[in-house]
């Protein structure tokens, strides 16, 4: 890890964390070999220096009806920066849109988006992706399935 101030029971809080993000501090003292203060004081300074940045809970999309996944991939009529900037602003103020990726190759950016139906995909295509800004074109593929999806880094 190239992080300046992170050792290996760093990395063992962290580690333990992506896999329990709901363990107490109890727990991930015992799991990382620690004392809960000092445990306690590692997770804090790793919050401070911006390695742990929140907390969520990962709900299945299929168990609230979102069982249609989009990969849109995007490419821009202009690359100017504004134009960049006002498409990544766009991006942001539609929740269909869970990732946003921008990325080299033909394409300028790489869309996940999740919705109900196809039904409704083609509603948000026709009414608000084609409507972002500077959009020239999309095409989207849709999973089958999902073979692996992980939030936990490799470290």
């Amino acid at each position: 890890m190239t992080q300046p101030g992170i050792d290996a029971t760093d990395l063992k809080i962290l580690r333990a964390l992506q896999q329990n993000a709901e363990c107490s501090m109890q727990e991930l003292a015992e799991k990382t070999g620690l004392s809960h203060t000092p445990c306690w004081r590692r997770y804090n300074r790793l919050v401070e220096m911006g390695l742990i940045i929140g907390q969520s809970a990962l709900i299945d999309p299929k168990k609230v009806d979102l069982s249609v996944t989009a990969i849109c991939d995007v490419v821009l009529a202009h690359h100017k920066e504004n134009a960049l900037l006002a498409f990544e602003s766009a991006v942001l103020a539609h929740p269909e849109i869970v990732a946003c990726f921008a990325v080299t190759g033909a394409k300028d950016y790489m869309l996940r988006v999740l919705v109900p139906t196809l039904d409704e995909y083609e509603r948000f295509f026709k009414q608000k992706l084609l409507h972002l800004p500077g959009v020239a074109t999309v095409n989207t593929s849709f999973a089958f399935s999902t073979v692996k999806w992980t939030t936990a880094l490799p470290i």
